[in-house]
């Protein structure tokens, strides 16, 4: 039997808004680039080898109705003016063998910066504990990426994050998502 393991991965985003909650999903994806896709969900494994790749390149590959798995972060709000976040955090292993980590942040009242340092502290503490770092999980993002970067196992750390306000009477959804290539 053959394994299902992907090769590629692309990073990619977007905002919807509208009356219904189901059309603001649907928008948001749209806005990401993979509203033709069938998204199925999965957890935060970056498989070894596995190459981060250009939404352009990415976006490329897919077919309408195609079964895609990603890893997603939503948020969802009616409230006008309540701020919605989205973010996905990505830990690469400098031994491209070893599994890396994505993580997901779905928050309300976050802005982006916040919410881009908290996946990547996420996915880089999970990467990092893997690897048998131990690092303080009370010190910044910014003291802990220069221990992780510094420990030379791990490569690099990046994220992508959507944030957005809500707007009367309609719904406002954030994704934010890592969507899996085979060759």
């Amino acid at each position: 039997m053959s394994k299902l393991v992907p090769t590629k991965v692309f990073l990619t985003r977007g905002v919807g808004r509208h009356r219904y909650q189901l059309k603001s999903f649907e928008e948001a994806l749209r806005k990401a680039g993979v509203a033709q896709q069938n998204l199925v969900t999965v957890s935060s494994i970056l498989p070894p080898n596995c190459r981060v790749v250009s939404k352009g390149n990415g976006l490329k590959s897919l077919c309408p109705g195609e079964i895609c798995f990603c890893v997603m972060a939503r948020s969802d709000t009616d409230e006008h003016q309540r701020l919605v976040t989205s973010s996905i955090g990505v830990a690469v292993p400098r031994d491209r063998n070893q599994w890396g980590y994505l993580s997901e942040v779905h928050g309300h009242g976050m802005n982006e910066a916040t919410a881009a340092d908290m996946a990547e502290d996420l996915a880089a503490g999970m990467l990092g504990t893997t690897l048998g770092l131990e690092v303080d999980p009370n010190k910044a993002w910014s003291e802990k990426e220069q221990v992780y970067k510094s420990s030379g196992m791990i490569i690099r750390t990046t994220n992508i994050t959507q944030t957005a306000r809500g707007q009367q009477d309609l719904w406002t959804t954030t994704v934010a998502m890592a969507v899996f290539l085979f060759d």
